[in-house]
């Protein structure tokens, strides 16, 4: 029989995945507390994390908010499977470089001098440098 977060979770899911019928969580106790983990369809594992992760972390929040009422503390783990039986973590492990770019020689290229502003531009500078310093006299 599930408990009353294991159902919490599977309701939320079930309604945001096109396989309802594919959605498992277990739910293990340890020292850390409760530790839900949530298997879908390999095709909803983008639907459940979200962009950027926000429907997994709406999903904590609510199970931070259940474990304030049950006077527990809820963790979830998305499990994502590849249809195979193989389980991997929701997080992507960090990719190696296979080999550094080669790099290439850079011409120097000669400096070109730059006009002056033009005379509009540097009154403009001077006009607002002026009110700045005005603001900065007054005592609020």
């Amino acid at each position: 029989m599930a408990t009353i977060d294991q159902q919490f979770v599977e309701y939320i899911v079930k309604t945001l995945v096109n396989n309802p019928d594919k959605v498992a969580v277990e739910r293990v106790i340890d020292e850390k507390g409760v530790l839900l983990s949530l298997t879908v369809d390999p095709e909803d594992v983008g639907r459940v994390i979200g962009k950027r992760g926000v429907t997994a972390q709406a999903l904590r929040v609510l199970l931070r908010a259940l474990g304030t009422k049950q006077d527990a503390r809820y963790n979830l783990k998305i499990v994502n499977t590849d249809g195979e039986g193989k389980e991997h973590h929701a997080e992507k492990p960090a990719e190696k470089p296979e080999k550094a770019p080669e790099v290439e020689e850079v011409e120097e290229v000669e400096e070109v001098e730059t006009e002056e502003e033009p005379e509009e531009t540097s009154e403009l500078a001077e006009k607002t440098r002026a009110e700045l310093a005005d603001l900065d006299d007054l005592d609020i």
